[in-house]
């Protein structure tokens, strides 16, 4: 799709960009309803290079045209729409009756400096500006026709052919117009055979096409001047838009879930009753409680030593639950016998 353009080429500059002899003759036709602009839009007239009527001979013709094609079928009493047609897709060029009848005799080429495209990016749209690297003219492949009002008024308007996107404007945009990039493109377009022409309607896959963004505000068509074609720098990121909205929110929600189950698995754990335990662990815990309480060969339970240092007595863990089996607190709850009499002691009283 082609739908603004930047042309402030003069009048002379359009013979030279579309690969004409220097002192070949070009008459103009209606050159002073052109006005250079850098943000031309469908319904402007602008500049292009056709044959003139002796078509047997090297007779061209700089003739301004309105940008929008109006087939000359059109009702006289109806109001002009040049938005309707003001591109037209190549591959089906033969099938429509408005750009069928003009292949053979009514094409023409328009040389611009460039054209613009927006880059979908959610709601937003961010145009850039196409030209070659070098700065020289694009000359784009057209066809023109022209139809007569009620007021018995010739209007001559054009369309511009469009073609499937090259591989490096893909990311951009899925078509592009047809450019014509040297004088065989120019000179065949012009002169040669309805049936070798089709060959050429074909993306341009150079790599001397360049872009870059610029300012939305060419937008309207009331914005023109150098601001137009002056690069900006475009923000990677915006928060703003209704894609990151709805990803952030679903981010959240993945989170709220993950939050939530693992509450319910931390409920689940207290709840669990101890016959849920494994059968291995609770086998082993019975063992081991027999092995604590199990007494020694010679009947005895060993009692470990204190060990004393500087820093004061310390008890050994095994001590204290020793200390505290119940066959220990039955030994501390016996009161104490009574001391037996001894010869020392008789003496002793003697």
């Amino acid at each position: 799709m082609c739908g603004r353009t930047r042309c402030t080429l003069s009048a002379d500059d359009i013979p030279r960009a579309c690969h004409r002899p220097p002192a070949a003759p070009v008459r103009t036709i209606d050159i002073d309803r052109y006005q250079p602009a850098y943000n031309v839009a469908p319904g402007w007239n602008l500049p292009v290079l056709r044959r003139g009527d002796n078509t047997d001979g090297d007779d061209y013709v700089i003739h301004s045209m309105k940008w929008g094609l109006v087939p000359s079928f059109t009702k006289k009493n109806e109001k002009p729409d040049h938005y309707r047609m003001f591109n037209a897709r190549s591959e089906s060029v033969n099938e429509k009756a408005s750009f069928r009848r003009l292949i053979p005799k009514n094409r023409c080429l328009l040389a611009v400096e460039g054209f613009y495209e927006w880059k979908k990016d959610g709601l937003k749209k961010q145009p850039y500006y196409i030209h070659f690297r070098d700065g020289r003219p694009l000359v784009l492949a057209a066809l023109y026709d022209s139809w007569k009002n009620s007021e018995g008024e010739l209007l001559y308007t054009f369309t511009i052919l469009t073609t499937s996107s090259s591989s490096s404007l893909q990311w951009l945009h899925d078509r592009m117009p047809v450019i014509l990039g040297n004088k065989e493109s120019t000179d065949a377009w012009l002169t040669g055979s309805s049936a070798a022409i089709m060959g050429m309607l074909k993306p341009y896959e150079q790599p001397d096409l360049i872009w870059y963004p610029v300012t939305s505000a060419i937008g309207k068509p009331s914005f023109d001047g150098p601001e137009c074609v002056k690069e900006i720098q475009v923000k990677t990121e915006n928060k703003n838009t209704i894609s990151n909205f709805f990803s952030m929110k679903a981010v959240k929600k993945e989170q709220e879930i993950e939050a939530k189950a693992g509450q319910e698995s931390c409920v689940e754990v207290i709840k669990r009753s101890p016959k849920e335990e494994p059968v291995e662990d609770s086998i082993r815990t019975s063992v081991d409680d027999k092995v604590n309480s199990a007494p020694t060969k010679s009947g005895v339970k060993r009692e470990h030593e204190s060990l004393t240092s500087d820093a004061g007595e310390w008890t050994s863990e095994a001590d204290i639950k020793h200390a505290s089996t119940p066959e220990k607190k039955k030994q501390e709850l016996k009161p104490a016998p009574a001391k037996r009499a001894t010869l020392h002691s008789y003496f002793s009283k003697a």
